[in-house]
């Protein structure tokens, strides 16, 4: 029972790479689809119109998660660079956070409440 009591573990930098890498040769291939696809359409001459949105919108959803993947690995390289970005429960903070990504305390107070101590 103790398999399904542990939290999954954070993905590495190097997972995180290589499913951007993915990601980017999906979009690659939807892209080039969707454009056959209007194409074929246009011969045709039966346009449909709701395939070509759900098309987009998928699309769309590929580039945010890679664009996410990105922010993530940018804010990785961040935190090495800064080195000293860690929340008061432990957890390593990402350069931008508002919020502590484990225990979710608002970053912004803390930091307003230090300088004004300090």
């Amino acid at each position: 029972m103790a398999l399904f009591s542990s939290k999954p573990s954070a993905p590495t930098a190097s997972d995180l790479r290589r499913e951007r890498r993915a990601l980017l040769i999906l979009r690659d291939e939807r892209f080039r689809e969707l454009g056959g696809l209007t194409l074929e359409m246009y011969r045709r001459d039966h346009f449909n119109e709701t395939l070509i949105v759900e098309r987009c919108a998928e699309l769309v959803a590929i580039e945010a998660r890679a664009s996410e993947i990105e922010a993530l690995l940018q804010g990785a390289r961040g935190l090495r660079r800064q080195g000293s970005a860690i929340c008061a429960c432990g957890a390593p903070l990402l350069m931008g956070a508002r919020f502590c990504p484990s225990c979710g305390r608002s970053l912004i107070e803390e930091s307003a409440q230090a300088e004004a101590s300090g």
